[in-house]
């Protein structure tokens, strides 16, 4: 089901709003570019065009899907994209220590990364095609560019996937925030769903790195996902907060610089 709300002028602020379910959840494109809607209608169209391709592509649930004839063993279009992914996957395997891992069981499956992967690649063209004001959301995946007023960034409610309560508020012109722990996370080592914390956000530059890292994390558990998330801020641009299941918050130092503190519940 489709809400779109359209500006009526070509110079209105703040553009246009859509909402549709793709890949099993609503994803809002959000652009607050003052562009003619002559311009945003097809903006969004192929915006939403692009994330069912995504979907229909590399879903291994689905039958037809290339992840899914890939891991029968069958014949797969030569897709660039496909080619893409699996590289970065195999990338961020490495850099992880094998904690995100896209093959478990011998069965290959990009989810950890593929959501932010489409979200960062739809943000990029969203900005190369004149609509650099934006927001995607995407569940707990979110990538802001831009502002969302003039001269006023963007406003990131970091919500704790289970209870649905406000951990953290960003405020950013340009970030990728992923949030893992409402949905099942496998140990790759053990084969068994991971448990030991209650939810890990990751923000950085690029929403599908930081959606792979808070996999990762997640998967780690208290201990290793601390250290693993020190060494990860040191090394570079990404930081991240852990909740532990008796809600204690553990952030790294430019979680904290870039975030205020705000818990309230829901809605």
């Amino acid at each position: 089901m489709t809400t779109s709300q359209i500006a009526q002028s070509a110079t209105t602020f703040p553009g246009s709003t859509r909402v549709e379910m793709v890949m099993g959840k609503p994803v809002s494109v959000d652009i607050r570019t003052a562009l003619p809607a002559r311009e945003l209608t097809p903006l969004l169209d192929d915006a939403f065009a692009w994330l069912r391709w995504v979907d229909d592509t590399f879903d291994p649930a689905r039958q037809h899907s290339q992840i899914s004839r890939l891991n029968r063993g069958g014949t797969i279009e030569q897709v660039p994209e496909l080619i893409e992914v699996l590289h970065r996957c195999d990338e961020l395997r490495k850099a992880t220590g094998g904690w995100y891992e896209p093959r478990i069981g011998g069965v290959i499956d990009p989810s950890g990364y593929i959501k932010g992967w489409a979200l960062e690649r739809l943000s990029r063209a969203l900005s190369n095609a004149g609509a650099g004001d934006h927001r995607i959301t995407a569940g707990n995946d979110i990538r802001v560019r831009g502002s969302s007023a003039p001269g006023r960034p963007w406003r990131i409610d970091v919500r704790d996937p289970r209870a649905g309560t406000v951990r953290k508020i960003v405020f950013a012109h340009d970030l990728g925030v992923a949030t893992s722990g409402g949905s099942s996370v496998v140990d790759p080592h053990t084969g068994q769903i991971a448990d030991g914390l209650g939810s890990v956000t990751v923000i950085g530059p690029d929403l599908g790195v930081a959606d792979a890292y808070a996999t990762a994390i997640y998967a780690m558990g208290p201990a290793r996902g601390r250290r693993f998330a020190t060494d990860l801020a040191r090394l570079g641009p990404y930081e991240t907060l852990l909740v532990t299941k008796d809600g204690q918050e553990h952030a790294t130092p430019g979680f904290l610089h870039q975030s205020t503190t705000h818990t309230r519940l829901a809605g």
